[in-house]
């Protein structure tokens, strides 16, 4: 248990992070998840419309560091080429 003030206090902003954090990674899924949808109907537009929403979200998670730049980049890179694949 912490004793010290400044302890106490880490702990406090600890927590405040990770709810902030935590929601920041769900919306991150909620685009992604977006774009895999509409992967999965075969809807090359709804697709391309939702990769251009998602893509943003992604660096915003790198800036704000929830997610690892290279995370980022594979999984946008992988959901592109997906994209691009839809004929």
């Amino acid at each position: 248990m912490a004793n010290t003030p400044q302890a106490k206090k880490r702990i406090r902003r600890n927590d405040r992070r990770a709810e902030v954090n935590g929601a920041r990674v769900g919306r991150i899924r909620t685009f992604v998840k977006k774009v895999e949808a509409a992967l999965d109907a075969g809807d090359k537009t709804v697709a391309a419309t939702a990769l251009a929403a998602a893509q943003p979200e992604m660096a915003r998670g790198v800036a704000k560091g929830v997610l690892h730049k290279n995370t980022a980049s594979r999984k946008f890179a992988r959901l592109t080429k997906r994209v691009a694949a839809l004929g």
